[in-house]
């Protein structure tokens, strides 16, 4: 049973309840509250601290290196990949505009990527001249030979450096939206699933665990990879991303933000240690999940990429194993709509949350 207490505060009516706390769903409550700051908003959590992918992921400011590019762009259009490339380039300006640099351990360190044909070399000019009108620069991507060997990547054929890439540290840039968050006056419910919701011409019923529900004028779902539960009918497939950290390592040469065949590989430094993740390209079938665990058959894949791509010289242990789910689809623009009267969505950020929650949130606002 509930008091008269925790009716008035903690499940009262509010004008919007967010579902999920990870990214999307702390970014769209500042986007919120800066806009309405009038407006109550609660935030419901099913974990004790936010899962999912937000702080799962390899802690990389992603813009996206030159073959997803070029394969976003073979796939969906010219048109609608600058529009992603943008929101992504955006989203980091706009992290770095709320938080320090060292509050969040932000590197913009430049992003790598390690190839070992040269037909992508061939779309370089053209890739450039496009992404001109989203970075202002005039070379986005550089071959860059010379840091091959610098880096200790002795099997890589060419390497080539994106300096609107860098690096950061998830839970801290959680741990600084919260505090925003609190500050905006947002309030929490952590350690609550939701069970179902109920819309009808007044509100929104959000029927929680053990009988308990809470009512508000406008739901949004931030749900990501868990977001099937509730959106049926979205395209929305759960991609387990499996990660893997090295003890501290002597003499390491390695110093950026690395990827590798598409982006489905990627690597940084963490200080002295290796942080590699990926490789569900050869397993597709089963990293479709929402199960947080690691497997063996993608655990030693990735050790054999460390020994042979990454590390061939040197002796090192592993520390720590983890993963973390994405949300996937067709194509990988993110699902921002409005789906009923009462309810929206900003789901399925393909692995890319860390750089287009910030721009995400301010499109929410606008729909709401």
């Amino acid at each position: 049973m509930i008091s008269i207490w925790e009716l008035e505060t903690f499940y009262s009516k509010r004008d919007i309840i967010i579902i999920g706390a990870g990214f999307s769903g702390l970014w769209t409550a500042v986007s919120i509250k800066e806009k309405y700051p009038e407006k109550s908003v609660l935030i419901i959590e099913r974990n004790a601290v936010p899962l999912g992918a937000s702080t799962r992921n390899a802690g990389f400011a992603c813009f996206g290196s030159l073959t997803e590019v070029i394969a976003d762009a073979q796939k969906m259009g010219w048109e609608k990949t600058l529009d992603l490339v943008a929101m992504r380039f955006n989203g980091l300006q706009k992290i770095r505009e709320y938080f320090k640099s060292d509050e969040i351990d932000f590197e913009l360190s430049g992003g790598y990527e390690i190839l070992n044909n040269e037909e992508p070399l061939q779309h370089l000019d053209i890739v450039n001249e496009k992404l001109r009108s989203v970075t202002g620069l005039e070379k986005t991507y550089h071959l860059k030979q010379d840091k091959i060997e610098e880096f200790g990547l002795g099997k890589s054929k060419f390497l080539i450096e994106n300096i609107c890439e860098g690096s950061l540290h998830s839970g801290k840039l959680l741990q600084k939206l919260l505090e925003k968050c609190h500050e905006l006056k947002v309030s929490f419910l952590f350690g609550t699933a939701v069970e179902n919701i109920d819309e009808n011409p007044d509100e929104v019923l959000v029927h929680l665990s053990e009988g308990l529900s809470v009512k508000t004028d406008q739901l949004i779902y931030c749900t990501n990879a868990f977001s099937s539960k509730f959106l049926e009918k979205e395209e929305i497939i759960p991609a387990r991303g499996q990660i893997l950290l090295t003890e501290p390592i002597e003499n390491l040469k390695l110093k950026g933000s690395f990827h590798y065949d598409e982006g489905f590989y990627y690597f940084r430094n963490l200080g002295n240690r290796v942080l590699l993740g990926g490789g569900r390209n050869q397993d597709f079938k089963t990293e479709e999940t929402t199960t947080f665990e690691t497997t063996e058959f993608l655990q030693n894949h990735l050790e054999n990429f460390l020994k042979e791509v990454i590390l061939p010289d040197h002796e090192y242990k592993i520390a720590l194993r983890w993963s973390g789910i994405m949300a996937m689809g067709s194509e990988k623009t993110p699902i921002i709509k409005q789906l009923s009267e009462k309810q929206f969505c900003a789901v399925r950020l393909s692995g890319m949350g860390v750089a287009l929650a910030p721009k995400i949130g301010e499109i929410v606002v606008e729909m709401i």
